[in-house]
């Protein structure tokens, strides 16, 4: 993608701290949630319980929608992003241990607070595929919609010395608007 499209989201992501995370429910109808997250670039990352109808959607169907925005005085300044992703659990306890520490940067009111066990708060990791960048001080309703692609993960994916995004193909950079 265009570094300044890249530089955008990742600015976006920093800026917020909270999402709304949309999953498919068995019987068909999205459930949107809220949740806390942290990022490292353009890779997300969130606790759920594990007993919780997000975590059930998710181990189903990994696929979700993110929205991420504030509310603005006025309607020319809304900036925010929606995505479309996929959803994994982080299982290795070394990840697990630098995430936390991502975490407790991005929420230092958390420190006083014991780190959840991950057997009952599994940690996901939100991979986006397909971002679109709401800009309307561009022009009311003003969106570029944007491919994540593997190259575009590629220094936080090598900087975490982890692989696990071997099974997304290999696709050229695209931007869709």
């Amino acid at each position: 993608m265009k570094r300044e499209f890249k530089q955008q989201i990742i600015d976006l992501l920093d800026h917020h701290r909270i999402m709304t995370i949309a999953t498919n429910r068995p019987d068909g109808w999205p459930q949107a949630t809220i949740v806390g997250y942290a990022n490292e670039g353009l890779i997300i990352y969130f606790v759920i319980g594990r007993t919780g109808q997000k975590f059930a959607n998710i181990t189903r169907d990994a696929r979700v929608s993110a929205a991420i925005g504030n509310d603005y005085p006025q309607p020319l300044q809304i900036k925010g992003l929606s995505m479309a992703g996929r959803v994994t659990e982080v299982r290795d306890r070394t990840e697990i241990n630098r995430i936390g520490e991502i975490f407790f940067t991005r929420y230092p009111e958390y420190k006083a607070f014991p780190r959840p066990d991950p057997a009952e708060v599994p940690v996901m990791r939100l991979t986006p595929e397909i971002v679109s960048i709401l800009d309307y001080s561009q022009g009311f309703a003003h969106t570029d919609l944007v491919r994540v692609t593997d190259a575009d993960l590629a220094e936080y994916v090598e900087s975490s010395r982890h692989r696990w995004l071997d099974h997304r193909p290999e696709t050229s950079v695209t931007v869709l608007s």
